[in-house]
């Protein structure tokens, strides 16, 4: 299909349009919109118009007292409704036995942690001096994917 690849791009920008600096979670950790969702008028295809649009009803949902601004109380009310909206899909899926609680053999298991921990430990002797999770943290850092000063008593 000829649109193929620019409906895949417009659904990667959608994410970055509809994730306003107010509404995001951080880092890498946007809204996530489906291509129906953005596509409206279900047309096979998403406009700007579209992609605004719903840009502009997330911010109304958000504004509660439709001031056309958000403030902190607004913001995390929107957080914690996304919060328990996360939580509870976190909680269907991963229900195994569905007794309606998530035992720690049913959390999701990380799927990068093993990778993660033998990239740190740069010496494979099996464990992460404070040298290599200090060079650790200042790549990531450099890659934006780590916040300044978290978990090091090294803060930058």
């Amino acid at each position: 299909m000829k649109h193929a690849g620019i409906i895949a791009g417009i659904v990667l920008a959608a994410s970055s349009i509809v994730a306003t600096g107010a509404l995001a979670k951080g880092p890498g950790h946007g809204p996530q919109v489906t291509f129906q969702e953005l596509d409206a008028d279900n047309n096979g295809e998403i406009t700007k118009e579209e992609m605004q649009a719903h840009r502009k009803a997330r911010f109304a949902k958000a504004d509660a007292d439709g001031d056309g601004k958000l403030s902190l109380e607004e913001m995390q009310a929107n957080a914690e409704e996304r919060a328990k909206a996360r939580a509870g899909k976190m909680m269907e899926r991963h229900d195994a036995n569905k007794d309606g609680f998530l035992s720690e053999d049913e959390m999701p298991k990380p799927r990068k942690a093993g990778k993660f921990f033998d990239r740190m430990d740069a010496d494979d002797n099996g464990s992460i001096s404070e040298e290599e999770f200090a060079e650790a943290k200042a790549r990531m850092q450099k890659h934006g994917k780590w916040g300044k000063g978290k978990g090091s008593k090294n803060k930058n």
